[in-house]
């Protein structure tokens, strides 16, 4: 294709969001995000236009404030593709790339990078970027990793980490997708038209779409990428990086209040011993014992529920001075939501622990939900965090140096003048 190919970067900016009203508008050391997105696309040297595509007036009366261009677009498009579509009605180009309006941190060379892949190679539809990243950022749902044949194509997108490590020694590594997009005219003109593929809907990725309907995309690799801004945390963490601090992230156990924990292969090792007498006998760890008392003395309520019951249980528990309990539970999930309710506390103030299936109504009803280090790896992935420790080794304890960690009353288990304010009620 010539080099005089007109190439248009189109910043589609929503003001609605679940997770972040209007953030295009959030402010980053006295700019609106949207500006620092719009500022990045003119330094991409091969960008004759830019255009922030937008449904809300308010956004787009931010963009004309710094001298912006603007397009109004209908508020019920599905997905950023499908208001590019409509842009393309106003705005003409022969290659159309989509920025994401909650991408400050967006390398300019990047985004040239990709405007020469497609400017250099007219048979590439469709262009995109992508960077290694390690194994446990790939288990992230929320981390969209792609799959490349020999020649840089995609194969597929998926949120699940793949591909599948079987023989690890022959693993490629994963690939996150980086959601910049790079289409030709003609393909966007096809994509209006293009039905909404099972694939595409199951995993909620609309580049699958054009994967389903033969379309080739074509990704560049990149090095590693800043992070875009989804949440009031992520907020936080771009404007500390663009004001060159460095960034200390608020733990999500920070606002929890109550701790639900399972019994057998959590406070235990999961070992159910009888005696001579037909006596259920339990082995407990100590260091658990005294977590769950720490939590009770800093205001963090306990409590401890079980499928099972026995005498064995409730003098343990009775021990501890737990007050909050459930015995002989056959439905977790209305057993959380009843010991919450007890507590006067929300789900997103609860966290629990379990290490089985039993558990997972538990994980369901909690904000957070932990599993054992024990514990299968089928249960592990419905959970929130896994636990370096196993069942009755520990795990709770840890959890609970975590939580209070969180609360910022680490003293009371890593100092002698902590512990003795809390003294009083500690119990093992």
């Amino acid at each position: 294709m010539s080099s005089n190919s007109h190439v248009a970067l189109v910043i589609p900016a929503r003001y609605g969001s679940s997770r972040l009203p209007g953030k295009p508008l959030a402010d980053l050391l006295g700019k609106p995000m949207v500006q620092w997105v719009y500022e990045k696309a003119q330094q991409v040297p091969s960008a004759q236009t830019v255009v922030v595509a937008t449904d809300d007036e308010r956004i787009a009366e931010a963009v004309r404030a710094f001298g912006g261009n603007v397009v109004i677009t209908s508020p019920n498009h599905p997905s950023g593709t499908d208001r590019l579509v409509e842009v393309m009605g106003q705005v003409e180009a022969d290659i159309y790339i989509n920025l994401q309006g909650d991408e400050p941190l967006i390398r300019p060379a990047d985004v040239e990078q990709l405007a020469q892949g497609m400017l250099s190679d007219p048979s590439v539809d469709v262009g995109t970027l992508y960077h290694s990243i390690d194994d446990e950022e790939a288990q992230n749902p929320n981390v969209v990793k792609v799959v490349l044949g020999q020649v840089g194509s995609a194969l597929y997108f998926s949120r699940s980490p793949i591909p599948f490590p079987r023989e690890g020694d022959k693993h490629p590594g994963f690939k996150k997708h980086v959601g910049v997009y790079a289409y030709r005219k003609r393909i966007l003109e096809q994509y209006a038209h293009l039905p909404a593929s099972a694939l595409e809907q199951t995993e909620q990725l609309e580049q699958l779409r054009l994967l389903s309907a033969g379309v080739r995309i074509r990704a560049f690799e990149v090095e590693p990428t800043g992070p875009g801004v989804d949440t009031p945390e992520c907020l936080e963490k771009v404007r500390a990086i663009l004001e060159g601090k460095q960034y200390a992230p608020i733990s999500p156990l920070a606002n929890v209040k109550l701790l639900i924990t399972d019994v057998d292969g959590v406070l235990t090792d999961g070992g159910i011993y009888y005696d001579a007498t037909g006596e259920c006998l339990k082995r407990f760890h100590v260091r658990d014992g005294l977590g769950m008392r720490l939590l009770e003395e800093c205001g963090i309520r306990v409590a401890v529920l079980s499928g099972r019951d026995s005498a064995t249980l409730r003098k343990r528990v009775a021990d501890l001075g737990i007050g909050l309990h459930a015995f002989g539970v056959k439905d977790k999930y209305a057993a959380c939501l009843a010991l919450m309710k007890e507590a006067g506390v929300t789900p997103a103030q609860t966290a629990c622990v379990g290490d089985d299936s039993i558990d997972l109504p538990a994980f369901a009803a909690c904000g957070l939900s932990y599993a054992v280090a024990d514990a299968p790896n089928y249960v592990k992935q419905h959970a929130t965090g896994i636990l370096s420790l196993a069942g009755g080794q520990g795990a709770v304890r840890e959890l609970a140096d975590a939580i209070l960690t969180a609360h910022g009353r680490d003293d009371v288990f890593n100092s002698a003048k902590g512990f003795h304010s809390v003294s009083g009620g500690a119990a093992q």
